[in-house]
């Protein structure tokens, strides 16, 4: 892709867009501000950017409504940057459809490692897996990113299918809590484990009939996950 990536900056603390702008800047991405949730839902449909970081204290609408209507128009990856870090908060966010989730402080390596695992998939990376795949009364078509359980369509956010393509890339094979946090998460991902058991019970509520006894997203205790090569 010739041109940068463009990230859409939403946060009303002038501190924080003098610090970052620049930042993301100078590794050659392409940065638009905003400092409310009125200026950030007017740049996002006008510009369609790569990625969008976004703070949760707005002064006019709490981020987490800037999410939702964002992912409602399209899975543009969406990273959160908080001071909240409450359990509570990070889930109603992952649930909304956030992508990942930074609570302030933060250091600028680690927020930059963030930002190139979010645009790997924002700015054409091929995907691993392509066709159809049915296992059950579970089928994912891969190159719609679309899931069907029983023939009803059913939603993913763009970071419970990338957990799902994961595991059925591996399926029958057990991968590691921290290899799925580095794949998901990048390689500063390690300490994301809260972020993982979050979305695997997400995935698991969507995909699973069962969630309690799933069949196709399996626990190794201690290890980490797989996917059933032969569900029952």
């Amino acid at each position: 892709m010739n041109r940068p990536a463009q990230i859409l900056l939403v946060d009303d603390e002038v501190s924080i867009q003098r610090a970052m702008a620049p930042l993301l800047r100078s590794r050659g991405y392409g940065v638009m501000v905003a400092s409310t949730g009125a200026e950030a839902l007017g740049a996002f449909q006008r510009d369609r950017p790569d990625l969008v970081i976004l703070d949760l204290g707005l002064p006019d609408m709490d981020g987490s409504e800037v999410c939702r209507q964002i992912r409602e128009r399209a899975d543009t990856p969406i990273l959160i940057l908080s001071a909240r870090g409450a359990e509570k908060d990070k889930v109603a966010a992952l649930d909304l459809g956030a992508d990942d989730y930074v609570t302030k402080p933060f250091g600028p390596e680690e927020l930059l490692a963030r930002v190139r695992v979010a645009l790997r998939r924002s700015i054409g990376q091929e995907n691993l897996l392509h066709g159809q795949l049915a296992r059950g009364g579970l089928t994912i078509d891969f190159d719609r990113r679309r899931v069907y359980r029983r023939e009803e369509e059913i939603r993913l956010t763009p970071k419970e299918f990338e957990l799902l393509t994961l595991l059925v890339s591996h399926a029958g094979r057990v991968l590691t809590h921290k290899t799925i946090l580095k794949s998901i998460w990048g390689p500063h991902g390690a300490d994301q484990s809260e972020h993982l058991r979050v979305l695997m019970g997400q995935l698991r509520k969507k995909v699973e009939m069962d969630p309690a006894n799933p069949k196709y997203l399996l626990t190794e205790p201690w290890v980490g996950y797989r996917f059933a090569d032969e569900p029952e």
